[in-house]
């Protein structure tokens, strides 16, 4: 079993800066990537950034050039660092891990994020 926990959400004004965290622990043979993704009220969740096991990243378009996605220093853990932090970016916002050799996909239980104007 693989359990996926995030941290670090909260309020903050636009403008503003947050940093979310999510680690990956449980029975991993290897992981392939880990992602966040986003969900805001009424719409369907979205991905924001991913990163690959070989370094490759990508990003939502609403998101580039704010939004960092990089590796933390334990092992199976990724940051997203969101600066310049818009009201359109309020969302629960959501980790996920996908794993090998069978490409099974983990996901956390989501960290608030609002932004105010």
């Amino acid at each position: 079993q693989v359990q996926v926990v995030e941290s670090g959400g909260g309020l903050v004004q636009a403008g503003g800066s947050l940093r979310l965290s999510c680690a990956a622990s449980g029975s991993i043979f290897s992981l392939l990537s880990m992602g966040w993704y986003r969900q805001a009220p009424g719409k369907q969740r979205e991905l924001v950034a991913r990163l690959t096991s070989d370094g490759r990243t990508n990003y939502a378009d609403s998101v580039k050039g704010r939004f960092t996605i990089a590796r933390d220093n334990a092992k199976n853990t990724v940051a997203l660092q969101m600066n310049s932090l818009k009201p359109e970016d309020t969302a629960v916002y959501y980790c996920n891990a996908e794993t090998l050799p069978y490409h099974y996909v983990y996901w956390g239980q989501g960290t608030q994020v609002t932004v105010s104007s």
